[in-house]
C-alpha cells in the first residue's frame, strides 16, 4: 500500500512551462470527501519515471484549480502531468495532432471538433467497461454515452471522449423579495411558468427581460431558448436529428419550438421593453431589469454564467436566486437539461493516459473541484454537500435530477448555421418574420 497521507510538495511535480510544486488541497483522510475512491485507485498504480501531457482549456484561476484536482492524480500514480494551455486551444489541438505531436491527454468543450479528430484516427477509443460505468454511474448517464460517442474511421460508433465538468443552461433567473411582495410561487412546470407569465401581465407587471444583442453574435441568447424548447416538445432523439440535419431546420417540430420562444418574446406586453427592444437589448444588460424599483422585469432565461453581470454586490441565493426551466407536465418528457461542457480523450495511448481516465471515474477527482468553485458533475456518487457554495449545489441538484441531458445544439452544428443563420434568423424571427420563414432561410444555408 502506498497512499501517502501527507505527501511532500516536491512529490508533486507539474511541468507547465516551469516546473512548479503543488501540496494537496484537501489531506487526504479528512472531511467528507470519498477517500476510500482515492486510496483504491492509488493501490492500483504505481507508474513513478512515466509522464502524462494535458493539453485543456482551462488558463488562468481554472487553470490552478484543475492542477489541485490534478495532484491527487500525481500523488497516486507517480506520474509527472505537463498541463497546458492555449488561447486557441481548438485551432492548436488540431495543428498538435495533424503534425503527429499531440499531447497524451486533451479535452475540449466542443464535442463536433472532438467528432472530426475521431474520425481522422486521432482519439483511442475508451472501450466498454468505460462506457458501462459512465451509463451507470453518471445521470442521465446514456445521455452522457451519447455525448461522448462518435463514428471511428471505419464508421462504427464507440465511446470516445469521458464528460467531466458540466455547464447548466436551463436556469430561469429572478428576484426572490420581488416574489414574496407580489405573491409568487416558482413554477414547477411549462404551464405554470406560461400561467405564472400571464399573471403578472394581470398584476400590471412585465415578466420577462429578454435580449438578444452580442455584437457579432447577437441572437445567439435566443438558440438557447429554442433548444430548451426543443427539449421541452420533443424527445430526445428528435433533438438529435435536429442537431445533425437528419430532421430539417424546417420541419414542424423546430417550428414549433421556435414559436414556443416566440410565444415569451414576440408579446409587447410580456417582455420589458416591448418586442421591439429584444434584438436591440444586450444580453449583458438585460438581467438589470429583475434589480430596479420596481422590477422592470420578474423572470430572465439565461445560464449559470450570467450573475456575472448582476449588480456589483448581488448575492445568488438572497439577492438573486434561479430555478430550473421547468418541463411540460402535459409531454410527459420528464426532465430534460441543456448545457455544455468538457470531455477528456485520448489522444496518446499511454499507460498514463488510461489511467487518467480511470482516475476520473473516482469520486474524488470531481469532489476536489467541486469543493471549491466553478464545477459542475452528474455522477452520483460524489457527497453534494461538499459543493462549494449553496449555488453550485442546487445547480448539481438540476443536473443529478435529469433525466435527460443534451449539449447545447448550436455548438454541434456546422459553423456557418450554429454561429451564423442560427443567430440572424432568430434576429430576424423577433423583428416580425414568421417561425417557417426563418427555419426555411436556416436549413438554405445548411451545407450539402
Amino acid at each position: 500500500m502506498k497512499t501517502k497521507l501527507a505527501v511532500s510538495a516536491a512529490a508533486l511535480a507539474f511541468a507547465a512551462g516551469g516546473a512548479f510544486a503543488q501540496d494537496l488541497k484537501f489531506p487526504v483522510g479528512e472531511g467528507g470527501f470519498n477517500w476510500d475512491s482515492y486510496k483504491a485507485f492509488d493501490e492500483a498504480y504505481n507508474l513513478d519515471g512515466q509522464t502524462l501531457t494535458i493539453f485543456g482549456p482551462w488558463r488562468g484561476e481554472d487553470q490552478v484549480l484543475v492542477e489541485s484536482m490534478l495532484a491527487y492524480y500525481i500523488a497516486a500514480t507517480g506520474v509527472t502531468v505537463k498541463y497546458s494551455s492555449s488561447e486557441n486551444y481548438e485551432q492548436q489541438i488540431v495543428i498538435d495532432t495533424e503534425a503527429g505531436s499531440p499531447p497524451d491527454i486533451a479535452i475540449l468543450p466542443q464535442p463536433g471538433l472532438i467528432a472530426d479528430l475521431v474520425k481522422k484516427g486521432f482519439v483511442s477509443p475508451l472501450g466498454q467497461e468505460t462506457q458501462d460505468w459512465l451509463a451507470a454511474n453518471y445521470a442521465a448517464g446514456e445521455s452522457w454515452v451519447g455525448l461522448g460517442s462518435y463514428a471511428g474511421p471505419d464508421g462504427a460508433k464507440a465511446l470516445y471522449a469521458f464528460p467531466y465538468k458540466i455547464d447548466v443552461k436551463s436556469l430561469v433567473w429572478y428576484v426572490p423579495e420581488n416574489f414574496e411582495d407580489a405573491g409568487y410561487e416558482v413554477p414547477q412546470t411549462m404551464e405554470e411558468l406560461k400561467a405564472l407569465t400571464e399573471k403578472i401581465v394581470a398584476d400590471g407587471g412585465t415578466p420577462w427581460c429578454i435580449g438578444l444583442g452580442s455584437g457579432g453574435a447577437t441572437g445567439w441568447p435566443a438558440t438557447d431558448w429554442v433548444e430548451d424548447m426543443m427539449l421541452r416538445t420533443q424527445a430526445p432523439d428528435v433533438y438529435d436529428k435536429w442537431v445533425s440535419n437528419e430532421l430539417p431546420f424546417n420541419s414542424p417540430e423546430v417550428v414549433g419550438a421556435i414559436d414556443e420562444f416566440g410565444w415569451f418574446a414576440k408579446n409587447d406586453a410580456f417582455v420589458a421593453g416591448g418586442a421591439s427592444a429584444v434584438a436591440s437589448t444586450d444580453f449583458r444588460d438585460s438581467p438589470k431589469g429583475l434589480f430596479t424599483s420596481p422590477p422592470q422585469c420578474y423572470l430572465h432565461h439565461q445560464a449559470s454564467f450570467v450573475p456575472s453581470f448582476f449588480p456589483e454586490g448581488t448575492k445568488v441565493g438572497t439577492d438573486a436566486d434561479f430555478f430550473y426551466m421547468p418541463a411540460y407536465e402535459s409531454k410527459d418528457l420528464g426532465k430534460p437539461v441543456l448545457g455544455a461542457g468538457t470531455l477528456a480523450f485520448i489522444t496518446k495511448d499511454t499507460p498514463a493516459s488510461r489511467a487518467f481516465i480511470e482516475f476520473l471515474k473516482t469520486p474524488i477527482a470531481h469532489e476536489v473541484w467541486m469543493a471549491q468553485k466553478s464545477f459542475l458533475t452528474p455522477m452520483k456518487t460524489v457527497n453534494a454537500d461538499l459543493y462549494g457554495d449553496p449555488t453550485m449545489k442546487k445547480m448539481g441538484e438540476i443536473l443529478l435530477n435529469a433525466t435527460t441531458f443534451r449539449f447545447d445544439a448550436s455548438d454541434l452544428m456546422p459553423g456557418v448555421v450554429g454561429a451564423g443563420t442560427f443567430w440572424t434568423g432568430m434576429v430576424d424571427f423577433v423583428g416580425g418574420k414568421s417561425a417557417q420563414e426563418v427555419a426555411d432561410a436556416i436549413q438554405a444555408s445548411w451545407p450539402k
